[in-house]
């Protein structure tokens, strides 16, 4: 039987990761999507205080959820993980989602987010040197790796191919951090169209273990339209 998960957090007027009341679910499964880039043209022009445009105006005046800022953000390839991770996670209570941060370890989709929280993620480099960046990471990676149990998987729809998300995660969640295996050989716009179109059908990726992968293959076949 799975164990119980209870994660909660909101993030500070300066970006830092502040306790809520924890809230108990039954997880069996985690989706763990990479962050979207916060220092491109498409997040500053969230930032820019004279952007006219709706999202950023309520953006500025009442925050955002966490993933529709990064699906902002990126674009194809965010839409596509947080897309995919939704229409498996919607019909499963046993099955969460989180987000991997700059300086705020795993959140929430929902996580509100305003000027100041987006300015902090920009100004930490996503390393896995860096302590702003693995400490908080792997504080919360902990905790859901105790909290998940010894049957329950942590997928990761990222790259493994550098070892900013893999080292951390394969610390904390060791054999049970799987990834999609038809990521290897393709690129960040190729994942998205994957994810969206695995979607759309309803199938779900094939898994396989992180740990002993073979990180880089030849180029993947392109996703049809």
């Amino acid at each position: 039987m799975a164990s119980e998960i209870s994660l909660s957090s909101k993030t500070g007027t300066h970006g830092e990761q502040k306790e809520m009341p924890p809230v108990s679910v039954t997880v069996k499964k985690l989706f763990l999507l990479s962050p979207a880039k916060v220092t491109g043209q498409r997040a500053k022009m969230l930032l820019n205080p004279q952007a006219p445009f709706a999202l950023a105006r309520e953006f500025r005046r009442t925050g955002l959820p966490l993933a529709e800022v990064f699906t902002f953000a990126s674009g194809l390839y965010f839409r596509g993980k947080i897309t995919y991770a939704r229409r498996f996670a919607a019909d499963d209570a046993e099955t969460e989602i989180r987000l991997i941060t700059a300086n705020a370890g795993l959140a929430r989709p929902d996580l509100p987010v305003g000027p100041a929280e987006l300015t902090a993620f920009g100004g930490v480099d996503i390393h896995e040197d860096d302590p702003r960046y693995h400490t908080p990471l792997t504080r919360d990676a902990k905790r859901l790796a105790n909290e998940l149990g010894k049957k329950g998987q942590a997928v990761l729809l990222g790259s493994i191919a550098t070892a900013k998300y893999r080292e951390v995660l394969l610390t904390c969640f060791g054999e049970r951090l799987l990834f999609p295996s038809d990521f290897v050989g393709r690129g960040d716009m190729s994942r998205g169209a994957l994810l969206l179109r695995a979607a759309r059908s309803g199938e779900e990726l094939n898994y396989v273990p992180v740990l002993g992968a073979v990180t880089r293959g030849k180029r993947a076949p392109r996703i049809g339209k």
